[in-house]
């Protein structure tokens, strides 16, 4: 399980996160809303080692990670996939799936057939360059990318921004499927509200850094959670 206790973080004299407190279980999905601005992507690379805190602690299978850099933080199982996605538009398919052994041991350096039973598209585009795909194909790219990971904590930030419907719905399919195996803890950011209610576990409402409303994805109650993310 991922434990986020308490934490603080500053961009120079501007609180970003202020005592921050979240938790991902293995075989959940755990939701974080709110408006843009808010403090979610700041905590995700909290999460991941890209910004560093200054209060509080990050624990992830009941190992303190608040101090650890990202790469040793990939190599305990946890993948990012970022917002705009950030793949390599000049690596092909196939490079920027490999780009992700770096965090395995060098027995696991192949790509999961996993991988293309979940995004076929990506096994009939290996070596067409990563910029040449549409938006919602860099998507299931970057996702892709990550899996090659073998992740236990799937790290993911709005998933759905600028996505067509059809694969926004693909990508549903994939995060309940990798929720249902039990191995995996996923911790998703997301503004579209209907896509982060039909897949929350847990879910959390921040505004101005902090979490402002949380509970149980079943006990979510959609007109209170609007209003906090319109206030």
């Amino acid at each position: 399980m991922l434990r986020v206790e308490h934490i603080d973080l500053f961009y120079g004299a501007s609180q970003a996160l202020r005592q921050v407190s979240i938790s991902a279980a293995h075989g959940e999905v755990t939701c974080v809303l709110g408006r843009n601005g808010v403090g979610k992507t700041t905590l995700l690379r909290a999460i991941v080692g890209q910004q560093p805190v200054s209060a509080g602690r990050i624990f992830w299978e009941d190992e303190d990670i608040t101090a650890l850099p990202p790469y040793e933080r990939a190599a305990r199982g946890i993948a990012y996939v970022p917002q705009g996605r950030e793949i390599f538009p000049l690596l092909t398919v196939e490079e920027n799936l490999r780009t992700g052994f770096s965090a395995v041991p060098r027995n696991l350096r192949h790509v999961p057939d996993e991988v293309f039973e979940l995004f076929p598209v990506l096994k009939d585009m290996l070596s067409r360059r990563g910029g040449d795909l549409s938006g919602g194909q860099q998507q299931q790219l970057a996702i892709g990318r990550a899996l090659v990971m073998r992740p236990r904590l799937l790290v993911l930030d709005e998933p759905t921004e600028g996505i067509q419907p059809s694969i926004i719905k693909d990508i549903e399919r994939v995060i309940r499927h990798l929720a249902g195996r039990g191995t995996i803890a996923i911790l998703l950011v997301e503004q579209y509200f209907d896509f982060a209610r039909s897949l929350a576990d847990r879910y959390a409402v921040m505004d101005r850094g902090e979490i402002v409303a949380s509970g149980r994805g079943d006990e979510m109650v959609e007109a209170e959670v609007r209003r906090q993310m319109s206030v």
